[in-house]
């Protein structure tokens, strides 16, 4: 998957499928910064919050590149679709499309304690000018156990199974495709500040086993861990990233994995 850059929103992605890019990256002199609400923002108001916040950070609508949404329950795959369709829509009349491909990493997972009513918006990412000398930050965007570009029931890793060896595998598959789109978005492991889990599986295994002893220096940052389900019905595991500049005892802003 070649990395295509954003004419105007100042950051490069990886392409996906249709509802979103499988991450992006920022184009030198900019970094790509994280907002997260307090309190989620229901979904009929999220463009217009996201919109107020980047025009008061002085930054074009077309430096979105990264959303988060929290939703009632799993989708079936109809419903997924069907969904992402009205989404996609909202994106590319922003003007977001890059030839007819949509840019914006995402992630869009179901909380199993107190759920949304309605799906709602958790945070979103955009592009802002940095120090030019400082590396590139990145998001990529959520998944779960199903190969890249595939939305079929029949396609999840040890579908229907959710025995201690069977989320090991999940979760084994889903950390490769995680490392997959890292090293496309050209990062490592060593850039990570974010580690992100959606599942409400047990992780005694899978964090030692799987997580902690692939993903180096990111460990020492820790793990998050949401009692969230994947958006999709029969799918267990999801997991997204993020590298971002991190401010230093004395202030300066310089990223954790330099040197």
């Amino acid at each position: 998957m070649p990395l295509i850059p954003h004419p105007q929103g100042d950051y490069l992605f990886l392409p996906g499928i249709s509802p979103y890019s499988c991450g992006v990256v920022s184009a030198p002199g900019f970094e790509i910064a994280h907002v997260r609400f307090r309190l989620p923002v229901a979904y009929r108001r999220i463009f217009d919050r996201i919109e107020q916040h980047l025009k008061d950070q002085g930054r074009p609508k077309v430096a979105l590149c990264g959303i988060e949404l929290r939703s009632p329950r799993p989708f079936t795959f109809s419903g997924f679709a069907e969904f992402n369709a009205g989404y996609a829509k909202i994106l590319e009349d922003w003007g977001l499309f890059v030839d007819g491909i949509n840019p914006v990493a995402r992630t869009n997972v179901a909380p199993e304690v107190d759920p949304p009513s309605e799906p709602v918006l958790f945070g979103f990412s955009y592009t802002r000018p940095c120090d030019p000398s400082l590396p590139p930050t990145f998001v990529v965007s959520g998944a779960g156990e199903l190969p890249e570009g595939v939305l079929a029931h029949e396609a999840i890793i040890r579908v229907g199974d959710t025995s201690s060896e069977a989320m090991i595998k999940k979760a084994s598959f889903v950390l490769d495709l995680m490392e997959t789109r890292l090293h496309g978005l050209g990062a490592d492991w060593s850039g990570v500040t974010a580690v992100d889990i959606y599942t409400v599986h047990a992780l005694e295994r899978i964090l030692p086993e799987v997580i902690l002893k692939r993903i180096g220096t990111a460990g020492v940052l820790g793990v998050r861990w949401f009692f969230s389900r994947p958006p999709i019905m029969g799918i267990e595991f999801e997991m997204d990233l993020r590298g971002r500049h991190e401010q230093d005892s004395s202030g300066t802003d310089r990223p954790l994995y330099a040197g």
